[in-house]
């Protein structure tokens, strides 16, 4: 039980040798730490012995009672001499509610079914993974998302601890049960966890503000993993799969090349056929992971020029001619992307992922899930931005007036608001599809109408990142602090729109797509 002081007892507590506050009812010895203030010491001294959360607010992120003011904690405020008396639980009724809300309830600072919205696609099942991956990120990433940032790394110990918690392997598809170390977060069985059920894991993720620590914990695994779990043989799928799994080892997936990316027909990457082995040379470029990926699922020329001359194989990081370093990005920095060169690599036959000649084809079948898994993340990213923007604009004042007073600021949000909103929807309806259409059909049919919004989400989350930097002015222009989330989402964006096909590609595939299935099924144009 935490010990209770007055407000009484905290006013004599206000010395350079002897310094306590109180924020948010909780009381904190400051003492030591007042010379380790980045406002200097000055500050905590003329707010000590008093309630200062209303300065705190101010001029902090909540994250940093998270993490740092908690080894200062001594106490909360109360009556030291009061006994604890049992009364009976009272349920608060709210006249608006009509079902279970979740989360705090900022204003579409989550999607809708969170916040009391009926909805056909979520049920109990996914409550329970939903409260499952937020109470891990919560507690695991969320405190340490700005330090991880700037060291430009994670550490180890999260892969494994998120593997444990199941969500690794929530975010590559669906996965045989013998290849499952852990179970899947909320207890799902692998036969039950659908679509909406990943939405929510890479959903829950990406509330942790950076597409960084978002993509260092599974951007490669979530794109470099299915082409050997769909299409690779059951010795590929032994080597790798289930180490992966386990957060022990790291994949990668490596396409693009520095001559072209969107452009994947015309790869130059070489593959030469030594009757035992591949003999390996190229070169590959902002390959996720890449700098300490322990395998590379590699698109290769092995054939003639264009769509049919392309494979996949499995490459490792101990085969010798293989060098990768780290590039210099203006964003996503701990995901490791990285400028791979192959030199004379020899790799063994039984690394050939599927058929030689049919990499194409799977490339594109991979494709719909990589574009589905950046639309769910730039939309959370988008939503960050409201959420975050709509918290500051209700506490800081401008001629007298809070932000969210001013109805130029209103007008703001509501356009920030509806993009989110339509984008979600969007998602949502593609999700579904893929719940019910033939697999075979998915690539054809859902390749247009996801690539058109994958383009939706990140314009979206480039129009919320820069409308959530003016509503926070400076703060957003400085790394940490209060805008600490907005400043990094807004050097992110390009690193969303961009990979997995850029918006221009995608708008014109969009369109290219639905007039030729649309002339197949008969369109009267």
């Amino acid at each position: 039980m935490s010990k209770k002081f007055t407000v009484e007892e905290v006013a004599k507590h206000k010395q350079a040798d002897d310094c306590w506050i109180i924020i948010h009812d909780k009381i904190y010895d400051v003492t030591k730490f007042l010379d380790d203030h980045p406002g200097g010491k000055k500050v905590l001294l003329k707010a000590s012995g008093t309630d200062a959360s209303k300065q705190f607010d101010a001029f902090h992120n909540p994250s940093v009672l998270t993490k740092l003011a908690s080894k200062y904690v001594i106490g909360e405020v109360g009556d030291p001499s009061a006994e604890s008396v049992e009364t009976d639980d009272v349920e608060d009724s709210n006249p608006l509610q009509v079902g279970e809300a979740f989360g705090d309830m900022v204003p579409f600072g989550d999607p809708m079914w969170y916040q009391d919205w009926y909805s056909p696609f979520y049920g109990e099942t996914h409550r329970s993974v939903r409260k499952d991956v937020r109470a891990f990120v919560e507690k695991e990433i969320m405190p340490y998302t700005h330090e991880w940032d700037e060291a430009k790394e994670i550490p180890r110990e999260l892969y494994i601890k998120a593997a444990k918690a199941g969500i690794l392997a929530a975010c590559v598809g669906h996965v045989e049960q013998q290849y499952l170390p852990y179970g899947l977060p909320g207890g799902i069985s692998a036969d039950e966890f659908d679509s909406f059920h990943h939405i929510i894991v890479a959903d829950e993720l990406s509330r942790c503000a950076s597409g960084g620590v978002t993509w260092g914990l599974i951007g490669g695994l979530g794109i470099g993993l299915p082409p050997i779990l769909h299409f690779g043989s059951n010795f590929l799928k032994e080597k790798v799969v289930k180490d992966c799994l386990a957060g022990t080892k790291n994949i990668c997936l490596a396409i693009t090349e520095p001559s072209g990316g969107s452009d994947v027909a015309n790869l130059s990457c070489e593959a030469k056929d030594m009757g035992d082995h591949y003999l390996v040379n190229g070169e590959k470029k902002w390959i996720t992971n890449g700098t300490f990926a322990d395998f590379f699922t590699v698109a290769v020329r092995t054939g003639e020029p264009g769509f049919n001359g392309i494979s996949f194989l499995l490459l490792e990081r101990g085969m010798p001619g293989i060098t990768t370093r780290q590039m210099n990005c203006s964003g996503v920095w701990p995901s490791g992307t990285a400028y791979i060169t192959f030199e004379d690599v020899k790799v063994p036959k039984e690394n050939l992922i599927g058929k030689e000649n049919k990499g194409f084809k799977y490339i594109m079948t991979n494709f719909n899930s990589e574009r589905m898994g950046i639309v769910i993340q730039a939309n959370r990213f988008a939503r960050v931005c409201i959420e975050e923007a709509m918290k500051y604009a209700h506490k800081r004042k401008t001629f007298g007036k809070r932000l969210i007073d001013h109805p130029v600021l209103r007008n703001k949000f509501a356009h920030m608001i509806r993009k989110v909103e339509a984008t979600h929807a969007w998602m949502e309806a593609l999700a579904y599809q893929s719940t019910k259409m033939p697999i075979e059909l998915q690539p054809i049919r859902l390749g247009g109408p996801i690539a058109l919004c994958k383009a939706q989400s990140t314009r979206t989350f480039e129009f919320c990142a820069r409308e959530a930097a003016q509503i926070f002015g400076g703060l957003a222009y400085t790394r940490g602090g209060q805008g600490e989330k907005v400043e990094r989402l807004y050097r992110e964006v390009r690193a969303f729109a961009i990979p997995g096909g850029s918006e221009e590609i995608m708008l014109d595939l969009g369109v290219r797509q639905a007039v030729k299935v649309g002339a197949f099924m008969g369109a009267k144009m």
